[in-house]
């Protein structure tokens, strides 16, 4: 599409939706008439600058989601995926190609993106979007200095304390970008806990968040307003090949802002080696949960000021794993697949809220089995359908765990520490403590009938 000639129906038609507006009113907030709109939205007007100006100062449009289709490569990369042996007997032109893309562009990056994913025409098989979007963070060691720089600049400029953070961040919200906050009833957000409703101006968080969680999605959306530019720029330089993979990455660097602001990195830091990184004072002092003490602790790689190297995991109680921030300690995403019911994070959930501790050994991917100090507690999900309990896990080497708080008293001779094996071929370990059956599972192919 150029630039003289914006068709813009659909993005416009899906911005009307979002704000809940009729074509009546949108017109009538717009200044223009309900007929000119309907035509602007089945795309047989174009949308002029005019219009455009006016959408984006009454709604606080960004014009570059006008643009969506250049994340397929436009209606050129759009006809290299037509021209696939398997549609040559449709006689899909050039014309068609466009009719579709300018009538219904999230449904031609659906075909593109599910296209992809195929391996389709020799193409290699696209990598898992959360991968791509973790081994970049890996490469970070879940530490963007920039950034936790500013965050931590603008904490000390709003004062951050365990009395007024939310305080101080509503404020913020309110006097810088013109936001209100909201505690919306449960029903009116359902399947939600948070939403940003630029119409309204107002950033609504459901009244089943715990307070915690709420100084959280506050303190995100304050990083994500006054940094988006330098988020957007880590995004960019990722280089990630698809639109999902840059998703997770932004959503992380958000999360990892808000757990910025809430834990300044000095004061958090002096806080951690003070206390021996005893969690229960680190939650109480900074009014955050455990689990976003625990994932903070994960991007402490300032140079000269590094904190210890954790990773930290989520498992739900089925074991598998939904969560995962190897952070500096050089973990290789160890648990994926892994039932190991001698690990304490199963026994964790029939002590809910009881913080777990245990040494360990065990290393996907690895020649030796690394020994570990894991540190577990389960939490609770936010209100919403299907966000249960899971056990979080906090975990470091043994060898660094010396002068921790929760190692009191534990052994950390590797000799005593329990091992776990990956229920798979790889592992030939004779003493893992993986169920029977998937131990079973790797000897059977071996046996002879009759044997």
């Amino acid at each position: 599409m150029s630039d003289t000639n914006l068709l813009a129906g659909p993005a416009l038609r899906r911005l009307r939706k979002r704000e809940g507006f009729t074509q009546a009113a949108m017109a009538s907030a717009l200044g223009i008439s309900p007929s000119y709109l309907n035509l602007i939205e089945r795309n047989q007007r174009p949308l002029s600058a005019k219009v455009l100006v006016r959408v984006i100062e009454r709604f606080d449009f960004d014009p570059r989601s006008l643009r969506e289709d250049d994340a397929i490569g436009g209606i050129d990369g759009l006809i290299r995926r037509m021209a696939d042996k398997r549609f040559s007997d449709l006689g899909i032109d050039r014309e068609e190609v466009q009719e579709f893309l300018s009538a219904a562009p999230q449904i031609a990056a659906a075909f593109a993106r599910l296209y992809d994913s195929s391996g389709s025409g020799g193409r290699a098989e696209a990598e898992d979007a959360t991968a791509a979007a973790r081994r970049v963070i890996e490469r970070w060691q879940n530490h963007f200095a920039d950034l936790d720089h500013a965050a931590e600049a603008l904490a000390d400029e709003l004062r951050l304390s365990r009395g007024e953070i939310s305080a101080a961040l509503s404020e913020r919200l309110r006097e810088k970008h013109q936001l209100s906050v909201r505690i919306l009833p449960a029903e009116v957000m359902p399947g939600q806990v948070h939403r940003l409703d630029l119409h309204a101006r107002q950033l609504q968080l459901s009244e089943m968040l715990p307070g915690a969680a709420r100084r959280f999605q506050i303190a995100r959306q304050v990083g994500t307003l006054e940094m988006r530019e330098a988020i957007e720029a880590l995004v960019a330089g990722a280089n990630l090949a698809s639109t999902e993979a840059r998703d997770h990455l932004r959503e992380h660097i958000s999360d990892y802002l808000a757990g910025a602001l809430l834990l300044p990195y000095r004061r958090f830091m002096r806080a951690c080696e003070a206390t021996g990184y005893d969690l229960a004072v680190l939650q109480r002092r900074f009014a955050v949960s455990f689990d976003q003490v625990a994932q903070r602790l994960t991007t402490l790689g300032r140079v000269g000021e590094r904190g210890l190297p954790f990773f930290t995991a989520t498992i739900d109680r089925a074991g598998r794993l939904t969560h995962f921030t190897a952070g500096g300690s050089g973990a290789i995403y160890p648990l994926e697949g892994a039932l190991w019911p001698a690990w304490v994070p199963f026994a964790a959930f029939e002590r809910p809220g009881t913080v777990l501790t245990q040494a360990v050994t065990f290393g996907e991917g690895e020649g030796t089995a690394r020994h570990w100090f894991t540190i577990t507690r389960t939490v609770d999900g936010d209100g919403v359908m299907c966000a249960g309990r899971s056990a979080v896990v906090l975990a470091i080497e043994a060898r660094f765990a010396g002068d921790l708080a929760h190692a009191r008293g534990i052994s950390l001779d590797r000799a005593d520490a329990v091992p776990l094996g990956t229920p798979c071929l790889r592992c030939g370990r004779t003493e893992c403590l993986t169920p029977a059956p998937a131990r079973l599972a790797s000897v059977l192919p071996r046996l002879r009938p009759g044997s």
